[in-house]
């Protein structure tokens, strides 16, 4: 990981501790740095929310903005003292320590859900990350909507190492959830063909059983749209629900088919408030 964004959340946590509980923190990163076992780790770990506390780490915009300075995509405005107290005992092992990936991979396997969300949260400042997918990976398949949300949400992890399916894989499993897709890092950098076929599917399968499909599936679209997809956006341009309306324009405006660009000049209030810069994806929720 970084060493600034340790140093940064190092610096974040013993200045919100009380002197107790900065204390007790201070010893275990000490002695998982004379003796970086499996035992010291795990009791640590486990004890984390006792000894720490449960309430948020609190960051400034200020804090917020050096986090983005420090790391690509780290985004720990939500993070609890807890999370910052596992993810830091975590970060401190040793660089010499081995087996990283399987430390965190046997952690995972008998963590509780707020355990799990912690260490997934942590996954872009740990060592060996490319190392951590497989397991990362199998944390994709939880029925458990916060779990999920740790890896797929506001984490840079996904966007630098997934691959192809397993970032498709992850975006379907959002729709599937009913999970919002634009916290997810890279979401317009990694559309591809591919997901935007599947995702006019999922809309298809929507349509079929008298539901609506998410707004959001469209923005996957917009870049690959033609034909039939074309055919689809335009059947949602003519929605009478407003948002869906806009969305449509928006993924419109993204295609390079120029039956797109006719499309879109029925709608010329929307158009305008493209070209304006007033409607974007980050306007719509």
């Amino acid at each position: 990981m970084s060493d600034v964004a340790r140093s940064l959340l190092r610096e974040w946590l013993f200045r919100t501790l009380d002197d107790k509980a900065g204390t007790w923190l201070g010893d275990q990163i000490t002695t998982l740095a004379a003796k970086p076992s499996d035992e010291a780790l795990y009791v640590g770990f486990g004890q984390v929310p006792r000894r720490l506390g449960k309430g948020a780490l609190g960051l400034s915009p200020d804090d917020l903005d050096a986090a983005k300075r420090a790391l690509d995509g780290w985004c720990p405005g939500n993070w609890t003292l807890a999370d910052a107290g596992r993810i830091l005992l975590l970060s401190e092992l040793p660089a010499a320590s081995p087996g990283f990936a399987g430390r965190f991979r046997s952690l995972c396997q008998t963590a509780d859900v707020n355990e799990l969300v912690s260490l997934y949260r942590g996954l872009a400042l740990y060592p060996e990350p490319a190392a951590l997918e497989p397991q990362v990976g199998e944390g994709l398949r939880t029925n458990v909507r916060t779990v999920f949300e740790s890896i797929a949400h506001d984490n840079p992890y996904p966007r630098r190492f997934f691959d192809l399916h397993r970032w498709n894989h992850m975006v379907l499993k959002a729709l599937f959830i009913n999970s919002r897709l634009a916290p997810i890092q890279g979401l317009d950098e990694r559309a591809n063909e591919e997901l935007a076929r599947i995702m006019t599917d999922f809309a298809h399968e929507r349509w079929a059983a008298g539901r609506q499909a998410p707004f959001e599936i469209w923005r996957g679209v917009g870049p690959f749209a033609r034909a039939a997809m074309l055919q689809d956006l335009a059947r949602v341009l003519a929605s009478d629900d407003p948002l869906e309306q806009k969305a449509a324009a928006l993924a419109l405006s993204a295609s390079p088919d120029p039956e797109a660009a006719r499309l879109l000049r029925r709608m010329p209030a929307l158009l305008g408030e493209i070209q304006g810069g007033r409607l974007t994806w980050a306007a719509l929720h």
